[in-house]
């Protein structure tokens, strides 16, 4: 088949197709992650960041390639979320500048593109490495010239960027040895190449396909197998809003029913709090998940759609419904951070954190998410703490496109070293002194989490079964082992030094008060020369947040 060009309307649907085909397959990606705990979640950032980009191409239709080209790097900036979201987003951007001045794509001008789009990618990560998106982007973009050269049309180009990323995606376990170790492909790499090839899907007329989990297992790397990743299609697409005139509704009552949802479905988001909840989920019942709602207040604004007749966005404005409130006098400095967890939520309160953004782990918070958060904090300068080195990427772009205030983020990557910051934050003191302090203060706080193994896997030389409870210290993986408590104390004797006189423990929604102040019992017996400091965060996915310093 020949295609020698690709139209405005054509590559409008092509991104269509692709944010539908990375949506079936956004659970195989995040199986891919190395690390086996339960916020590995490439392909679900990957994935609400190409719906915001076919939302976009849909809602802004271009005349030419180059302006449907420039919805989709817009509306994948402003969903972007974690890395592998805001990686893309750059990809994107660089190949809308490629395509500059185009009205209908040809072979040369999807080789420009893709070049430009290698180039980006490189540009937004500080440290480059190689063995992950960036190789499988950058080997695509060099397939493509080779096939321009060669006076490939549109089609011609296209099936040889797909080639390269499959043979380089291959290849990545023996560019990264943690890959191979993991028995595991990139994650970030394969989303990619599920977007190429839903690009050709529709150039081709394919329908898309459920899970195609044979295109992340090289002959050297063991197959992701369908029913473990419960490979089921959620055909009804559920939003609705929860109301409660008392604004009781707490982060508790919010985790509570994504347990619940996540047992009927799929693509979970109950976010908000107080007064108004908003829910939207995946699912072949929907009637049972208003049943679940109702539990907790009175619904609005329900929406059920049917999947397989429309494409619909994963990521609508919850702010829309909310009652505007009066903007206090413009002040010199301000600060907004990450959290996930009503506990958490009132630490940073207490610490007079401007604006509280709802996520962490498994819920990255997008590029929009964190500007408007910047934008409602009425300050001359804003301070970020993102809290998680996932949102590290997200919140430096947010920054980079506010243009009325100066905007700071500091690489906080877990919640004891934001809250560290956040202490040493002086609202009187200069921005430069505030800098100073509050890195100071975070670079002194050392983090333990205390989480869970979702697959068989090896890692650091150590065998991981499903389920095992895992200690991960300053963002390495340290010990697994069967029991809690064990695993905490083994942890903390590993990495409480004498210099070190406080241990501020979050427990998570899973776990027992009780069971909780029976466990720091036990921390303060182990180590008398320390203060154990007891909270509780009710974050999700991770029993224990420790803070050492």
């Amino acid at each position: 088949m020949s295609r020698l060009v690709i139209t405005a309307a054509e590559l409008r649907e092509m991104v269509l197709t692709a944010a539908a085909y990375l949506e079936k397959n956004k659970k195989a990606i995040d199986a891919l992650n190395v690390f086996p705990v339960p916020d590995g979640d490439t392909g679900i950032n990957m994935s609400l960041t190409m719906h915001m980009a076919a939302r976009e191409a849909q809602q802004h239709p271009g005349e030419t390639v180059q302006q449907v080209a420039d919805a989709i790097a817009m509306g994948s900036l402003k969903g972007a979320r974690g890395n592998s979201g805001v990686i893309l987003s750059q990809i994107f951007r660089g190949f809308a500048k490629g395509l500059a001045g185009v009205t209908e794509m040809r072979g040369s001008d999807l080789a420009r593109a893709m070049e430009m789009a290698s180039e980006a990618a490189y540009k937004a990560v500080m440290k480059p490495k190689e063995g992950t998106i960036l190789t499988v982007v950058r080997m695509m973009a060099q397939a493509a010239g080779e096939a321009a050269e060669q006076q490939g049309d549109a089609l011609e180009v296209l099936d040889a960027i797909l080639r390269e990323g499959e043979i380089t995606l291959n290849k990545t376990p023996d560019m990264l040895p943690v890959l191979k170790e993991s028995g595991v492909v990139d994650s970030g790499g394969a989303g990619l190449l599920v977007v190429f090839r839903g690009f050709k899907m529709y150039l081709e007329g394919e329908e898309v396909p459920d899970v195609d989990v044979s295109m992340f297992a090289p002959a050297n790397i063991e197959m992701i197998d369908d029913e473990e990743l419960g490979n089921l299609e959620f055909r009804y697409c559920t939003e609705f809003f929860i109301k409660d005139k008392a604004g009781q509704l707490s982060e508790r009552d919010a985790e509570r029913l994504r347990g619940m949802l996540e047992k009927i479905g799929d693509c979970v988001l109950v976010v908000g709090g107080g007064e108004l909840l908003k829910v939207h989920f995946h699912s072949n019942s929907p009637g049972k998940g208003l049943q679940y709602g109702l539990r907790f207040g009175e619904l609005s604004h329900v929406k059920i759609d049917n999947m397989g007749e429309q494409h619909r966005s994963l990521d609508e404005d919850i702010s829309a419904l909310m009652p505007e409130q009066p903007k206090a006098p413009r002040k010199a400095q301000g600060f907004v951070t990450v959290a996930a967890g009503a506990g958490l939520s009132e630490v940073f309160k207490s610490l007079n954190a401007d604006v509280i953004i709802e996520g962490g782990q498994s819920m990255n918070p997008s590029i929009e998410d964190i500007g408007k958060a910047i934008e409602e904090t009425n300050a001359d300068c804003v301070f970020v703490l993102p809290n998680n080195k996932n949102i590290v990427m997200a919140a430096q772009q947010a920054a980079s496109l506010c243009e009325d205030k100066r905007v700071e983020v500091l690489r906080t990557v877990s919640i004891p070293q934001g809250i560290g910051a956040a202490i040493a934050f002086d609202p009187e003191a200069s921005p430069e002194n505030n800098i100073e302090a509050m890195t100071e203060s975070m670079e002194n706080v050392h983090s333990c989490l205390i989480t869970y193994a979702v697959r068989d896997t090896q890692l650091n030389g150590q065998e991981i079964s499903e389920g095992d409870i895992l200690g991960i210290y300053d963002g390495d993986l340290r010990l697994a082992g069967k029991e809690i408590d064990a695993v905490v104390l083994e942890m903390l004797e590993q990495i409480v030094q004498d210099t070190h006189d406080t241990i501020s423990m979050f427990y998570g929604a899973d776990v027992q008060e009780e069971d909780a102040q029976l466990l720091s019992e036990k921390i303060e017996q182990a180590f008398p020369d320390c203060e154990v400091q007891v909270y509780d965060g009710g974050q999700p996915l991770y029993y224990y947040i420790f803070g050492i310093e």
